[in-house]
């Protein structure tokens, strides 16, 4: 898992500029094709991996829940017993109890990490979601822009960057390399957005499982009726 989540982090570091600035140098869009590969990829193995730790959480959501209810059952009889004079009963139950609490520790302990690499995975999905629509939404315009770089014969020589495209004093390819950048720069911003509210999301959902979990079990001692 890390070895796929360190790989689609270097698709998302990409500089999409110097991508960009590469394929008008080599007036070839090879490398903005092998990006998007790679990206394709990479997000099908995301999906796989991002189903498979997510049926893992609900596992363990599922066993937690099983052996936090053993535990509370537990205690209650351990109370039970005790006031009934059967102290050999209440050994026996605090015995379980104690094994059903590690079993318990262990399974919220595993939940804790398994939730947290199903974040980094929805997390990094996200991010490489945008930069692939980011860069397919201006390969067509990159190709418009290498059609007039050639038909006004600029050499390979001046194409060094899109920094020299857009200052070789034709105002049309000028234009078109400066749209190019500012919806880059556009892009990244709303890719950024986006991962902050996921971000946000996966916080609140948590935060409210928490909760939730908090005031059934004072609902309990308190004897109120579900």
């Amino acid at each position: 898992m890390a070895s796929l989540l360190d790989k689609v982090g270097t698709l998302i570091q990409a500089n999409l500029h110097a991508l960009v600035d590469n394929a008008l140098k080599s007036n070839s869009m090879a490398v903005i094709d092998q990006y998007i590969r790679d990206v394709d990829n990479n997000l099908d193995a995301l999906e796989d991996a991002a189903a498979t730790v997510g049926g893992q959480v609900k596992t363990l959501e599922r066993k937690r829940d099983e052996y936090k209810k053993q535990q509370d059952e537990l205690d209650r009889n351990i109370d039970l017993f005790l006031t009934q004079g059967k102290d050999d009963l209440a050994r026996a139950a605090q015995t379980k109890l104690n094994s059903v609490k590690g079993l318990f520790d262990t399974y919220n302990s595993q939940l804790d990490r398994q939730n947290k690499e199903y974040k980094s995975l929805l997390d990094a999905r996200l991010k490489l979601q945008a930069k692939l629509t980011t860069i397919r939404q201006q390969r067509e315009e990159m190709v418009a822009l290498l059609d007039l770089a050639k038909a006004k014969e600029i050499t390979n020589k001046a194409i060094k960057s899109l920094d020299d495209l857009a200052g070789v004093g034709d105002a049309d390819v000028a234009r078109l390399a400066e749209g190019i950048r500012t919806r880059l720069d556009q892009a990244s911003a709303r890719a950024e957005m986006a991962a902050t509210n996921l971000d946000s999301q996966m916080d609140d959902t948590l935060g409210r499982g928490e909760l939730d979990a908090q005031l059934e079990e004072r609902k309990r001692r308190l004897g109120i009726n579900q």
